[in-house]
């Protein structure tokens, strides 16, 4: 059975929402290394939130659905990640509003303004050891995966992969945003923890994708 375009937004802010929770230990661990180490918490408790109130959210369309969860994001992660990602998930609500069957382009122009939206946010662009060195890259595969023909799951494989690797190039980098840029150098030689968590997620929806239509 074909799932609906609400069902596959559920999927992808349930699986977000859970692998945020599910690792806050070690998403915390690592931005304790040149951060203040409240990343996996702040997140998690964040999620976490979203996942009590699950049912309450409006479910008009996937655009609606998101900039729902983006009004809670905002006022339930602390520091820096809320206005981060509370941007991010407002910003593609924002275009799929209305749009009850949104294609897979339309998916892709929703994440192109999340990092739109991150970047403004965040005054950060690719380079600065952000979340953004894993999610531009993953976003970029996954157009041009789609662009080749390929089915969902073939492109969020793709996308997964790409995530992971320019995830874990962030530790050649040094930070120019955040706590950890007043490392300075000393932010060079450890990954970036909001890269990190893009492929983690990234790589969970991937794997769950295809579990779902066994």
């Amino acid at each position: 059975m074909t799932s609906t375009a609400i069902e596959d937004t559920e999927f992808v802010v349930r699986t977000i929402a859970t692998t945020a929770v599910e690792n806050e230990k070690y998403f915390g661990d690592l931005d304790a290394v040149v951060g203040d180490g409240d990343f996996g918490y702040s997140l998690a408790r964040g999620f976490e939130k979203i996942l009590l109130d699950w049912d309450g959210f409006d479910r008009a369309d996937p655009g609606t659905f998101l900039l729902k969860i983006a009004v809670a994001i905002t006022s339930r992660i602390g520091g820096t990640s809320g206005p981060i990602w509370g941007t991010a998930f407002m910003r593609a609500g924002t275009q799929l509003k209305g749009e009850d069957s949104p294609t897979r382009a339309d998916v892709v122009r929703a994440l192109r303004a999340s990092i739109e939206g991150i970047k403004t946010r965040g005054n950060s662009d690719l380079g600065d050891k952000t979340l953004l060195d894993a999610i531009i890259p993953a976003v970029d595969a996954l157009e041009q995966s789609i662009a080749d023909g390929d089915d969902t799951a073939t492109a969020l494989d793709q996308s997964a992969a790409v995530a992971r690797r320019a995830a874990d190039a962030t530790v050649q980098m040094q930070a120019k945003r955040g706590r950890a840029s007043y490392s300075g150098e000393r932010s060079i030689g450890s990954v970036d923890p909001g890269a990190i968590a893009v492929a983690v997620i990234a790589e969970r929806i991937a794997a769950e994708w295809k579990a779902r239509a066994l």
